[in-house]
């Protein structure tokens, strides 16, 4: 009895011990920041867990006023570990302005981290941003900032002030050649007061990257809407819609003035980004390989502030021949958030020594543009040493079938004999007289084509050539490979006279790293056994930059380097 009691005793003590470590973490963010004294805001609170109470939000009612809350939950089962999120959403408005402070709520024993939100002043021409307002509905749109560098993030926002109901309303997408441009995230919504009016707001963020430097004008936006008529009901008829009108409202255009490249970046790729890592890391020990068994290094490169078509390719240094390689498919992914786009690479590459030795892997150095501090900065990953070892002492040659990842066709023993010399003569000779008749028929065709006239067909050509590009536009829209690999090939037959493009596979090898990505996503849609669902928007910006940088190239006689895309 007494052993019973010691160990409910010990049990109680561990609890004790251990439930401090699993308490709920509970996170504060809000979904946008700053906010304008006037304007409503959402305060989000998300726990990884069930905290040990309800909320009490009271603490908050000091320097907020809270005007509606809501909670929602979420699970997930992944790898055979279960998750749970919940989050508590409450609109609020700032009482002051000022840096306020979300202080510490109490969750039972739980309790969430304090958090601090800039409130502004409202000012009293906030009103007078837009060129064409209305007293009921107008639009609002600002660029920041307006003086980038080229290829370097804008972020374009549009804010609808409205304080009239209504029924629906589409809003065109904003437009700037040589850009490519990116929406962030879903809409949001909030409250604000102008001149002592309230308003709801919906506001919608895109990331433009100019794509040439210079004057550039973002064309306005147009929002068409059918507003409710304020009008008495209609009691003919019960089940009548209400009456509404047709309102048209433009915002005013933005300038960009896009400057170039800083004469002072020394790199060989232009990359501009508000942040960049470069990592690396090894599946096991580099400095203990064994001959003839792989090892995983992985490079990863994470930026903010551009798009993966702008980050370059990692493993381009060239190994000694002792170290097999066999790189993997790269991982490219794009985060869209209200700050912006952040984007991803990374590329796996299994190594295997052939034999025992000390091998060096030269250092990586990807030069960028801070656009923060508006300096040039070199990320950086140093030199390594590999050591490989082998007990037996001797040199092991790897098998095919060692490869973890099959990129490349089997290699085949083909045994050969000793041929006469008198044979190998006559081969020889009939070999050297073979080539000089394909040679002299070359120089044939050639010195046909250069005598005729190429100015109307090059005219011919650069018509067909927009029309191909049309046709792939609305195929990639349309999702359908089909049609997108006719395009391509018709389009490259046309791109690159001469030259023998029997798939589009020929294509990516003219193509820069981001449109042969693409490239060979579409190829593994198109003769894939399983059923891949394929969407051509990626293929089509990859198509769109790429030719974008040959016309920059041309332009600017290589003054700027054209991007690295995928």
């Amino acid at each position: 009895m007494n052993m019973n009691v010691m160990k409910k005793l010990l049990l109680l003590l561990l609890l004790s011990v251990v439930s401090p470590v699993f308490a709920a973490q509970i996170g504060v963010s809000f979904d946008r920041s700053p906010v304008s004294l006037e304007e409503s805001f959402q305060i989000i609170f998300t726990a990884d867990d069930t905290p040990d109470n309800d909320p009490d939000f009271a603490s908050l009612e000091q320097d907020f006023e809270i005007l509606g809350q809501s909670q929602s939950s979420n699970s997930s089962w992944v790898n055979g570990q279960s998750s749970k999120t919940i989050q508590w959403t409450l609109n609020v408005m700032a009482k002051h302005p000022g840096s306020l402070v979300v202080p510490e709520v109490k969750f039972g024993k739980d309790a969430s981290s304090p958090a601090s939100i800039l409130v502004t002043q409202t000012t009293a021409n906030s009103a007078n941003k837009a060129v064409d307002t209305d007293d009921d509905l107008f639009l609002e749109v600002e660029a920041t900032p307006e003086n980038p560098y080229v290829q370097s993030q804008v972020l374009y926002t549009i804010r609808l002030y409205r304080r009239v109901e209504i029924a629906q309303a589409a809003l065109n997408e904003p437009e700037l050649g040589d850009a490519v441009i990116e929406k962030l995230g879903d809409d949001s919504n909030y409250n604000t007061q102008i001149n002592g009016v309230n308003y709801l707001v919906t506001q919608r963020k895109y990331a433009i990257f100019p794509q040439k430097s210079g004057s550039v004008t973002i064309k306005p936006v147009l929002l068409t809407a059918e507003v409710a008529v304020n009008s008495r009901p209609n009691f003919n008829g019960f089940f009548n819609q209400r009456a509404t009108k047709t309102k048209k409202i433009t915002s005013k255009s933005v300038t960009l003035e896009v400057k170039p490249a800083p004469a002072t970046f020394n790199g060989k790729h232009w990359l501009s980004a508000e942040q960049l890592v470069l990592k690396e890391e090894w599946s096991s020990d580099n400095q203990q390989m064994k001959v003839g068994e792989p090892m995983t290094r992985t490079l990863s490169l994470v930026a903010k502030g551009t798009t993966v078509g702008q980050l370059p390719e990692l493993n381009t240094e060239k190994i000694e021949e002792q170290l097999k390689t066999y790189p993997d498919q790269p991982v490219l992914r794009e985060q869209k958030n209200p700050e912006g786009v952040n984007a991803f690479r990374e590329e796996k590459i299994a190594i295997i020594p052939s034999k025992a030795g000390s091998y060096k892997l030269s250092a990586i150095e990807i030069p960028w543009f801070n656009t923060q501090t508006q300096k040039m900065e070199i990320a950086r990953v140093p030199e390594a040493t590999i050591i490989a070892k082998d007990a037996a002492g001797v040199e092991i040659t790897v098998p095919a079938t060692s490869s973890p990842v099959s990129l490349e066709p089997e290699l085949k023993v083909v045994e050969t004999q000793l041929v006469p010399q008198q044979q190998t003569n006559i081969w020889l000779w009939a070999t050297l007289f073979l080539a000089l008749g394909w040679l002299i028929t070359v120089l044939y065709f050639l010195k046909i084509r250069s005598s005729k006239k190429l100015t109307p067909e090059k005219n011919e050509s650069e018509v067909r050539l927009k029309d191909c590009v049309k046709i792939l536009k609305q195929a990639c829209a349309d999702n359908d490979p089909i049609a997108v690999k006719d395009a391509l090939l018709a389009w490259g037959q046309l791109k690159f006279v001469g030259m023998s493009l029997q798939n589009v596979g020929a294509i990516a090898e003219l193509s820069d790293a981001r449109l042969r990505d693409e490239i060979r996503s579409l190829n593994q849609a198109l003769y894939s056994d399983a059923s891949v669902e394929w969407q051509g928007k990626k293929l089509f910006q990859a198509f769109i930059e790429n030719k974008a940088r040959d016309i920059k190239t041309v332009q600017v006689d290589d003054k700027l380097e054209p991007l690295n895309r995928l």
